[in-house]
């Protein structure tokens, strides 16, 4: 089965992201794997400290997971999987991709406002050419009645 891999952080624009994934999967049969990487920086501290944070960034992840979760399985019959990593987002999403050959689509959400697309879809579009799958760039600003309709 082809999944979409999409990204979950705290964009505005991930949550066209999301509902892009899961209505492509919906309507080709395929599945979605949400990715949420925890960066270095977020536990840079004493070891029992950092340990704590670790914990508390999982718990927010798994809660912020589970609204787009129930909704891809209310609306669009989908079952998403969960996946956190730790480390640098663009490693960890190659790392991702390369380890899970069902992956067949990268969906990215892209911001609307003046400092451009966001980091992510900046540094992964300029090693697209070498990627093993396709990227989706989906923006920001489009409605859900678009989304439907080219999905």
């Amino acid at each position: 089965m082809r999944k979409f891999l999409v990204v979950l952080d705290d964009s505005r624009e991930c949550l066209n992201a999301m509902r892009f994934a899961a209505m492509r999967a919906h309507n080709t049969g395929g599945g979605v794997t949400i990715l949420s990487v925890i960066t270095p920086d977020e536990f840079n501290h004493w070891i029992g400290v950092g340990e704590i944070m670790r914990e508390e960034a999982r718990e927010r992840i798994v809660a912020h997971y589970e609204v787009f979760a129930k909704w891809m399985r209310d609306r669009q019959n989908i079952d998403p999987e969960l996946v956190i990593r730790e480390g640098e987002p663009v490693p960890q999403i190659l790392d991702v991709v390369s380890t899970d050959p069902d992956i067949g689509v990268l969906v990215l959400g892209a911001g609307d406002d003046k400092k451009g697309p966001g980091p992510l879809v900046s540094q992964l579009t300029r090693q697209s050419g070498s990627l093993p799958i396709p990227i989706t760039i989906v923006p920001g600003d489009l409605s859900k009645e678009k989304l439907e309709m080219i999905t």
